[in-house]
């Protein structure tokens, strides 16, 4: 699987944790930054995070900052982007087989590493579940705000 991951200074340490996690595990990861601790926007990495799901159809984004909050916030105006915030596996795994959420978000001040590595193993682990939730989601698409 492709990743494209990115965070603001809040989550320079976990994005990093993540990439190489994500490699490690064999997956195909772009870092899309930043790589140093200055102080960025969240909203810019968010937009290049989303824009290249969108780009590239079957990849996924990890979007990190300090809550998580702010990325999936900002992940979310896109239309097609359906950005989770996560903090545990199992918020991961319903996340991806309800809603077929194509962003992860969580937080490097609410998780750490050993957590990140759970939520990631399970968002990893799980696919959309179709079904029931298939008319849902397309509700979620067809809002206009």
């Amino acid at each position: 699987m492709k990743f494209f991951v990115a965070t603001d200074h809040a989550g320079v340490d976990l994005k990093d944790f993540t990439c190489k996690l994500l490699k490690d595990k064999g997956h195909e990861v772009v870092d899309l930054g930043p790589y140093s601790k200055d102080r960025v926007d969240y909203p810019d990495f968010a937009v290049k995070v989303s824009q290249s799901v969108l780009d590239e159809a079957g990849t996924q984004g990890i979007l990190i900052c300090g809550s998580g909050i702010g990325m999936s916030m900002a992940a979310n105006r896109f239309h097609g982007i359906r950005a989770a915030l996560c903090h545990d596996a199992y918020t991961a795994q319903v996340a991806r087989q309800h809603n077929d959420a194509n962003i992860l978000c969580f937080g490097e001040r609410i998780v750490g590493e050993g957590v990140a590595e759970s939520i990631i193993d399970s968002w990893i682990a799980h696919s959309f579940d179709g079904g029931r939730h298939c008319g849902r989601v397309d509700k979620i698409e067809a809002i206009e705000g």
